[in-house]
């Protein structure tokens, strides 16, 4: 029994931690706390998986890394990386609908705001 016991906890901790990195992972490019979702995924896991507490170690220096990478970059740079990822978080509401919805709330009349994931 006491096995079992361990085995679904190992299995809970593992669906739990794998949820928030994935949903951090898709929170990343959109304003907000992105990274930080994943970190506390991979912190979940690392209470069950060994190789997690790794992962989140080199995730971390590898974020730092880039912060402090793009802190020493000029204005251009630091503005195409803005833009990239407004292209991502722009393109990925449109796929998800997002245009869609208030193209219909609104009554735009612009079919182009309807992804093609909706028609």
């Amino acid at each position: 029994m006491d096995k079992l016991r361990r085995r679904s906890k190992k299995v809970l901790i593992g669906t739990l931690g794998g949820l928030v990195v994935l949903l951090g992972l898709i929170l990343v490019p959109y304003p907000g706390p992105g990274w930080l979702i994943v970190f506390g995924g991979l912190a979940i896991l690392a209470t069950e998986f060994p190789f997690a507490a790794k992962v989140l170690e080199f995730a971390k220096s590898k974020y730092d890394a880039w912060v402090a990478w793009l802190k020493r970059q000029n204005i251009v740079v630091k503005v195409l990386v803005l833009a990239f990822t407004a292209s991502v978080v722009i393109a990925t509401l449109w796929l998800f609908n997002a245009f869609g919805i208030l193209n219909n709330i609104f009554d735009l009349r612009r079919d182009w705001l309807v992804s093609p994931l909706f028609r």
